[in-house]
């Protein structure tokens, strides 16, 4: 079995009673089937407590008018970790924030950015990620079937891509166009069924003389793009109204949106303009000072996106749908930093930035239904 993980996975510590945002609410905690048979057999003491703070017909935990899960006391520790010890956690317990993808030999594992303390440390890096690579032996497990080659295919694509977004000599948004470019061709291939025919695209999108000439044009189109404000306004006004599609897991989360589309839209397009070039020249001004940059936190998401997500356009050959959802999230992001920056009467902290981008992974990521359909409303 083939092991990928990011280069900053070992420097996640779970914060425990200190986290600002427990991962032990807010949203039910689905128990795995070896899990729920163990604590139907639980003989301990705490057996007994254990079965009754267990919703058995949906195989979830219990939890209270605060969503809090019937576990987790008043010092936001625990308590079946307290009497059972770590072996008794469930799979999600026990995973959470890890993140796993499964393919026929690979398992790639990643940190969720739901987590504060993930949120906290893949946007405070500054050097491009990169993905470490071991082998070990694992038991043996079957796998849905998928297409190898066609797996192969979405390695290298996931390979140039993450080259193309960790290319600091274009300004973010010149990589976000080409991300899209890219996807597009490859999707037109894809639907075409000549797969071979990716590797041209492939090739084309590792020459550095195109990849020149198409950045120089993309730059020009992304300086002129809120030139006009009619065309911002609505395209960003688009992209934003894309979350009221999406099912709403926190209870404060549509007031949240509603909020941010007040302070972002109500006032027009001259006005949000406005605000979106005073955002951009604060934060040269000012995360400069802290030796960040929001180019380096915007290409750390869109990486975080690509690498967890990409790949799993192997079992439904939505390469498009994928890479769209992850540049509409990371643009989404960026409005909602815009919205708290103009809030706060144009401050922001790292802080800020870290509570903006975990709050909007737990509506994406927590829901399977929100990743299904946030990549097929291109």
């Amino acid at each position: 079995m083939l092991y990928t993980r990011p280069d900053y996975f070992k420097k996640f510590k779970c914060t425990a009673d200190k986290c600002e945002a427990t991962c032990c609410a807010g949203w039910q905690i689905v128990i795995d089937d070896a899990s729920l048979e163990r604590y139907e057999k639980e003989q301990s003491a705490y057996g007994d407590v254990l079965r009754e703070r267990i919703d058995w017909a949906e195989g979830v935990f219990k939890q209270d008018s605060c969503k809090r899960c019937a576990f987790l006391n008043p010092d936001n520790l625990c308590d079946m970790y307290k009497h059972l010890g770590e072996e008794s956690l469930c799979m999600t317990c026990t995973n959470y924030p890890r993140h796993i993808e499964e393919f026929e030999n690979i398992r790639e594992i990643t940190l969720a950015i739901s987590c504060p303390e993930v949120a906290h440390i893949i946007l405070n890096q500054k050097t491009p990620v990169t993905f470490l690579e071991e082998e070990a032996e694992s038991e043996e497990e079957e796998f849905e079937d998928f297409d190898p080659f066609f797996f192969s295919y979405l390695e290298d694509a996931r390979k140039i891509l993450l080259k193309l977004l960790q290319n600091r000599a274009w300004s973010v948004f010149v990589r976000f166009a080409l991300a899209k470019r890219f996807a597009e061709e490859m999707q037109e291939i894809i639907e075409n069924t000549e797969l071979f025919e990716l590797v041209d695209v492939f090739e084309k999108y590792e020459d550095a003389s195109y990849l020149a000439n198409a950045a120089r044009v993309l730059e020009k189109d992304c300086s002129a793009f809120y030139k006009n404000a009619g065309e911002a306004f609505s395209y960003s006004k688009a992209m934003f109204g894309r979350l009221y599609e999406l099912e709403h897991l926190s209870d404060d989360w549509d007031d949240y949106l509603e909020q941010c589309w007040e302070t972002l839209y109500q006032g027009g397009a001259e006005a949000y303009v406005t605000k979106h070039l005073g955002f951009a020249e604060w934060c040269t001004d000012n995360l400069a000072k802290a030796e960040l940059e929001l180019d380096i936190i915007m290409e750390q998401l869109l990486v975080y996106f690509i690498f967890t997500y990409l790949c799993g356009a192997v079992y439904d050959y939505n390469v498009l749908g994928k890479v769209d959802m992850s540049l509409t999230s990371v643009y989404n992001i960026y409005e909602m930093l815009i919205a708290k920056w103009t809030e706060q009467g144009q401050k922001l902290s790292m802080k800020d930035i870290e509570r903006v981008v975990y709050r909007y992974s737990r509506e994406l990521e927590h829901s399977d239904m929100n990743l299904e359909r946030m990549e097929n409303m291109g």
